[in-house]
């Protein structure tokens, strides 16, 4: 019968256990799920023979809360949750979050900013050089010098702040089993320095004379054109097949990061997504109504992991990598019969999805054996020639699934890259997505119209977008189904002035699209955007980048996309008058507000026309 880990030392005596032989703290509340990356990490170890206990949200006040479980025989591993403990705790405006998806009850509080470095600190307080092993997404993003945009500043690498003896980077299983095993086998952690997909601290003197060197931390500190070249050398050798080890100095100190870990195969997913897994939250959590973030994924199914699609703004491709890897059809199949044994299934199955729902295949042949090509994207500005395009093997996935017994429906609701689907010369998927798999509305991500910032972001040109929803709606009619897209935009991206978001404006009225959230430009550790919004420099090209900072002008272009609501009138009338466009301001057809009753106000530039055509497509609420 599948069980919980140990949370405290009365459940490690149940097990008849004197001791654990790691204590994995996470930021999280303990969800024991595989869409959780603790939970998988606990659950591959668990099935190596090795004890674990599991430390959710302690009270970092103090060192005696990570002191729960007593010394463990190994070591701590440390994870801030699923996502960055910084953005789990503020808004892009910098303002604090009331409720957060991962704590018992949606409760905010219970983790501290920058969680890694606080129960790090606490940890060597407690047991002093005890082994301390690092993961996660806050973890892995932050494992070079980097702009933190709450601080506004350079901060070191977290393997400095944190005091941890190793880093693990991207998806962790190949990484903490092997670690694990050479702590089991006596090997002291100092020593541990060749796993690849990890980082270590060493002496200057003992730096690896192979690999890439970037510049140090004191040079991307001082100059933002360093931080791009920085940024571009790391991006650039984030491959498990030509990735070079890197090295950064940081004052007397050298950070090494080894060449990135193979992904799993499939027959290692398979069996990672076979472990038992209790799927929910711990029942300590019934009393405050147990853990939001399970709602979204508890009949949820990933099916593969990497994304060769690596938009700028996206941490994925420097976490997971670009690489695509998928499980089996068993293996899938075996999972949804799980879930429709679960007293509250009603047959319906909400995702069969991951980073991007429709890759299940490698980009083109020539990256298995050579890796992915350096510095150029699969997808953008326009599709690689050797791109090849095949949805028929997720199509035979699906299919099976919406044929087993229990399963009423299967939806698709990660995200869809369009641009892909369309160069398939099948359009069997398209079809049988339209008319089986959307839940009403289909989530896709344009993000902007201007190519300019298209390009910025890595994405496609709108073209791709306009063909994708004419036959989108195409399909809906002759299926007879009320059905919309639901595209998710972006202000203020890096690239984009006030003349692009009013362009942008001028494409959503003219489709009749109203947004009613709008993403603003978040820049968060660890991508190409982040680094072009701190740097005002484009790493790829050194050349500038606009980059709008001011609160007024991110403001501006935000409400730009939300042209049709009332409340908004005001400040889209100084955006406007500040980018000289008088002329959209009237009752004409063209117009995005309309004067002031009794006011008139005369054009000082030509009509600003527009040549996009597309179907005026409806748009509901982005979640």
């Amino acid at each position: 019968m599948n069980r919980f880990l140990p949370i405290n030392y009365d459940d490690v005596k149940k097990r008849g256990w004197d001791e654990v032989d790691f204590v994995y703290v996470s930021g999280d509340a303990y969800v024991d799920h595989p869409s959780f990356g603790a939970s998988i990490i606990t659950r591959v170890l668990e099935s190596h023979g090795f004890r674990i206990g599991f430390l959710a949200q302690p009270d970092w006040h103090s060192k005696e809360a990570f002191m729960r479980f007593s010394r463990p025989k190994y070591g701590f591993l440390v994870s801030s949750g699923n996502i960055d403990s910084m953005v789990a705790h503020y808004t892009v405006a910098k303002k604090r979050r009331s409720t957060d998806a991962y704590s018992p009850g949606g409760k905010a509080g219970l983790r501290p900013d920058r969680a890694v470095i606080v129960y790090c600190n606490r940890i060597r307080e407690a047991y002093g050089d005890i082994p301390i092993i690092i993961g996660g997404l806050e973890a892995s993003l932050r494992r070079f010098a980097h702009y933190d945009y709450w601080d506004n500043k350079i901060r070191r690498s977290i393997l400095f702040d944190s005091q941890a003896n190793l880093l693990i980077y991207g998806m962790g299983e190949n990484q903490i089993t092997e670690i694990a095993d050479r702590l089991r086998n006596g090997e002291p952690v100092s020593s541990i320095r060749d796993v690849r997909g990890t980082c270590y601290v060493c002496d200057a003197t003992e730096t690896p004379l192979y690999g890439a060197e970037c510049p140090s931390f004191e040079n991307v500190c001082a100059s933002k054109r360093e931080y791009a070249v920085a940024c571009r050398i790391q991006q650039d050798e984030q491959d498990h097949i030509r990735g070079k080890l890197i090295k950064q100095k940081h004052g007397k100190k050298m950070l090494v990061q080894n060449p990135p870990m193979p992904p799993l195969t499939t027959e290692e997913l398979d069996r990672v997504y076979a472990l038992p897994y209790v799927r929910t939250y711990h029942p300590s959590y019934e009393k405050d109504g147990g853990v939001p973030g399970i709602d979204e994924v508890r009949f949820s199914i990933a099916h593969n992991r990497g994304c060769f699609g690596a938009c700028n703004f996206c941490s994925i491709a420097f976490h997971q990598g670009r690489f695509v890897t998928c499980r089996s059809h068993e293996s899938v199949i075996e999972e949804v019969k799980k879930l429709s044994e679960l007293p509250d299934f009603k047959g319906y199955i909400h995702d069969i999805g991951g980073p991007t729902a429709n890759f299940r295949l490698p980009s083109c042949e020539k990256q298995l054996k050579a890796g992915l090509c350096k510095g150029k994207k699969c997808l953008a500005p326009k599709p690689c020639p050797a791109l090849v395009a095949d949805h028929s093997d997720y199509l035979s996935l699906l299919r099976k699934v919406r044929n087993l017994p229990k399963v009423k429906k299967v939806f698709i609701r990660s995200g869809i890259r369009y641009d892909y689907m369309l160069k398939d010369e099948s359009d069997e998927f398209f079809r049988e997505l339209v008319r089986y798999h959307v839940s009403g509305q289909l989530k896709v991500a344009p993000e902007h119209c201007s190519a300019a910032v298209l390009d910025k972001m890595g994405k496609p040109h709108i073209e791709a977008y306009i063909e994708f929803s004419k036959k989108y709606f195409e399909l809906s009619k002759s299926n007879n189904k009320q059905q919309y897209l639901v595209p998710y935009l972006m202000s203020s991206h890096p690239g984009s002035t006030l003349d692009d978001a009013i362009e942008l404006a001028l494409f959503l009225k003219k489709r009749s699209i109203r947004p009613e959230q709008v993403q603003d430009f978040y820049p968060t550790p660890g991508t190409i955007s982040t680094c072009m919004f701190y740097t005002g420099l484009d790493p790829y090209t050194m050349k500038e980048v606009y980059v709008a900072k001011l609160p007024q002008e991110k403001a501006m272009q935000r409400a730009l996309l939300q042209y049709y609501d009332p409340s908004k009138r005001e400040i889209i009338e100084k955006a406007l008058k500040k980018a000289g466009r008088l002329d959209l301001i009237g009752n004409g057809e063209k117009c995005l507000i309309k004067p002031f009753s009794g006011g008139r106000y005369s054009s000082n530039k030509t009509s600003h026309k527009q040549s996009y055509g597309g179907y005026n497509g409806k748009n509901r609420k982005k979640r």
